[in-house]
Parts: structure tokens; C-alpha cells; sequence
């Protein structure tokens, strides 16, 4: 294997995928990359067995070959290298010279034929999505991590559903750990009919490494196939093993209560819930939320520190309302809304509030109260 390749087609490729090349698997080298030389250019892979990535970057190929690399000094190398170009090489027993001019690095590889296999997926029915969209959708559910001794299904993914209602087509996320659940739905034109089927889950940390690779513009290619999730772009794919698992029934969980539906500025609220979660730990996280005659009040206690208050004007009429949250949650919501003021729709302190933006109604956050 013999290429020079252009710093700048293959550096931010690295930058990417180091988030699954650093995954610990069964296999150690998952730790590195696979590089194939071709006709044109080079072939870079990458995986941690759950989620792969695939990408072709043009270059100028002298000898073709393959090689597994490590992901992360490959990168650190290639970050600091002073010029443009970068003379890639490999010389007896496996090993990579890498260079230009003045500068050589010679790195040890590892057999290709050991690196695991990316599926092969044909006859996917893609439909296409701006990326930025999907960018969105996936920071909006994503936002809803799992703890790492997670193993339930349901938590470790997002709910990916496709549906079709009357004349419009509606591809939704939806996110939970249990205390919370995000939806989001991107609407498509009504002329443009997605491919149907059952909810499938996602891993959340595969969407994540997807974020990663969509640009601000353009679209992308989205499929799923034999208990796979595909994104794919023009020279890049990434490919998704799914998660086997039921979802739970969450629909009545989005239906909006009818008794206070109240108007907040959404970057005033959001700092005013900052200003209360300075006091919180792990073990003291809530806040105490009281609504009454047209103020809320947020109080958060912890016996290790003190105590904080707050209020605000709100238009609120009706018997007193307290309710105890986590301001983490809302603050997390808080960050993913674009709309200037947000809707909070509260029925008591026993059942959950529904936040969304006053204009996008694409996206519901639910957030369950905490016991006083």
C-alpha cells in the first residue's frame, strides 16, 4: 500500500471516529482503523461492532493494500504534520511510513484480514432528510443519556418510528430514562411518502458517532434494513446495529392536560433554573415549583450547602400548584428549544409537564415529578 493523501480529506475523518475506535470491545483492534488503498483513493473504516462507518476519500494511489492502524496515534500524527500532503506507506512486517520531506513516523499495523467485517446491506428503500434536521432530531433525544451500567433496551435507544397520517408522512424519535421523555417529528412534504414499518430501536451512542458526520447543509440518505440503521451520505456511510427490545406505550404520556398552560421566556427561565442548580449534588437534585397568583416560585434546598429562592411574573389563575422537579431536566430541554418563550402545561403536583416551544410544535418534552 502506497497513496499520498491530502491532509485535509482525511484529518477530520480521524477527528470523528475516535469516539468508535475509543469504545473498549471484545476485539482490540476495534482500536484502529482500516485503510484500503484503491484505483482512486482510499477506503477508511472504523467500528466498535455496534455501529460501523465507511467512508471513501479520493487520493493518489502508487500501490494498493490494506492495513489496521491505531485510530488515535494515526490521528495525533496527522493533526500536528506540517504540510498539505502526506506520503503514506507500507514497508515489510506491517509496518506504516508516513511522511513528507523532512519528517518520518513509522508506525507498527495490525493484519486487516482480523478486522471485523462491515455488513452488507443491499436493496435498502432510503428516504432522503436535510441533515440538519436529523442533526436536530438526534440532539433533542439524545440530550436524554443513559447511566452506564444501563441495561435496558428502551433506555440505551431511541424510539425511531415512521408513520403516515392522512396525506403527510411523519418521522419521529423518541427518548426516555424513565423520568423524562423527549419526541420529536420532522413532517415531510405531503407528496413525498416515507417507506413504512414497525418502530425499531436505535442506540443512542450510534446516533451520536452519526451526528458527528452531518454538515450544516445538503441531505443525506436514511434506510433501515435486517436490524440495521443506515445513514448515508454521498461518500460515507454509517451503518447502526439495532436494539432488541420492546418500547413503551408513551402516546398518552404526550397528551397535554387542560388546566394551566403558562408563557415563559425561554432564555430568562433557563437561567433562572441555572441560578437554582447551583446548590444541587447527586444526592439533592430537585426544586420545588409553586405556582400561585401569577408568580412561580422555584425554591432548592440541600443540607450540605443552604437553600435558594426565586420568583417570577407568570399570567397564572387558579388554586395553588407545587410540584417538585429536577431542574437538570428542564434546563436540558430549555438548551434544545429555539423558540423565544416556551409553554408549560402543569395539571398538579402529581402528574407530568409537558414543555414545547410557543411556534415549533415538532418537539414535546415530558418531565415527571420528584416526591417532596
Amino acid at each position: 500500500m502506497k497513496f499520498v493523501i491530502n491532509k485535509s480529506q482525511i484529518v477530520s475523518v480521524l477527528a470523528k471516529v475516535q469516539g468508535l475506535a475509543g469504545r473498549r470491545s471484545n476485539l482490540a483492534i476495534t482500536e484502529n482503523i482500516l485503510i484500503r488503498s484503491g484505483n482512486e483513493g482510499v477506503y477508511l473504516t472504523a467500528t466498535d461492532l455496534e455501529t460501523g462507518f465507511e467512508g471513501f476519500y479520493s487520493a493518489s494511489v502508487e500501490k494498493e493494500g490494506a492495513i489496521a492502524v491505531s485510530a488515535k496515534k494515526l490521528y495525533e500524527i496527522l493533526r500536528e504534520f506540517p504540510s498539505d500532503d502526506i506520503f503514506i506507506n507500507e514497508v515489510e512486517n506491517r509496518w506504516i511510513e508516513i511522511g513528507s520531506g523532512k519528517i518520518q513516523y513509522h508506525i507498527v499495523g495490525m493484519n486487516p484480514d482480523d478486522f471485523p467485517e462491515t455488513p452488507h446491506i443491499s436493496e435498502v428503500e432510503f428516504f432522503s432528510i436535510e441533515a440538519a434536521i436529523l442533526q436536530k432530531m438526534i440532539e433533542r433525544t439524545t440530550i436524554i443519556s443513559a447511566a452506564g451500567d444501563e441495561k435496558r433496551a428502551h433506555i440505551n435507544g431511541i424510539f425511531v418510528e415512521r408513520m403516515k397520517n392522512e396525506d403527510i408522512s411523519i418521522f419521529r424519535f423518541v427518548s426516555t430514562d424513565g423520568s423524562r421523555l423527549n419526541a420529536v417529528d420532522h413532517i415531510f412534504e405531503s407528496s413525498l411518502i416515507i417507506p413504512l414499518g414497525e418502530g425499531v430501536l436505535v442506540p443512542k451512542k450510534g446516533l451520536n458517532e452519526v451526528a458527528k458526520f452531518l454538515d450544516v447543509e445538503g441531505n443525506v440518505q436514511v434506510g433501515i434494513k435486517d436490524s440495521n440503521f443506515i445513514v448515508q451520505k454521498e461518500t460515507e456511510t454509517i451503518i447502526i446495529r439495532m436494539l432488541e427490545g420492546d418500547f413503551p406505550k408513551y402516546e398518552d404520556i404526550l397528551k397535554k392536560g387542560v388546566d394551566h398552560f403558562i408563557h415563559l421566556d425561554t432564555i430568562e427561565f433557563y437561567k433562572m433554573l441555572k441560578r437554582m442548580s447551583i446548590l444541587a449534588t447527586d444526592h439533592y437534585k430537585g426544586a420545588v415549583f409553586t405556582f400561585d397568583d401569577n408568580k412561580l416560585v422555584v425554591t432548592a434546598t440541600n443540607p450540605d450547602y443552604g437553600e435558594s429562592k426565586e420568583e417570577t411574573e407568570i399570567e397564572f389563575a387558579g388554586g395553588m400548584i407545587e410540584a417538585a422537579f429536577n431542574p437538570k431536566y428542564f434546563l436540558d430541554t430549555l438548551s434544545v428549544i429555539d423558540d423565544e418563550q416556551v409553554i408549560i402545561n402543569i395539571v398538579d403536583g402529581n402528574h407530568p409537564c409537558v414543555i414545547e416551544g410557543d411556534g415549533d410544535k415538532t418537539f414535546t418534552s415530558v418531565i415527571m415529578p420528584m416526591r417532596i
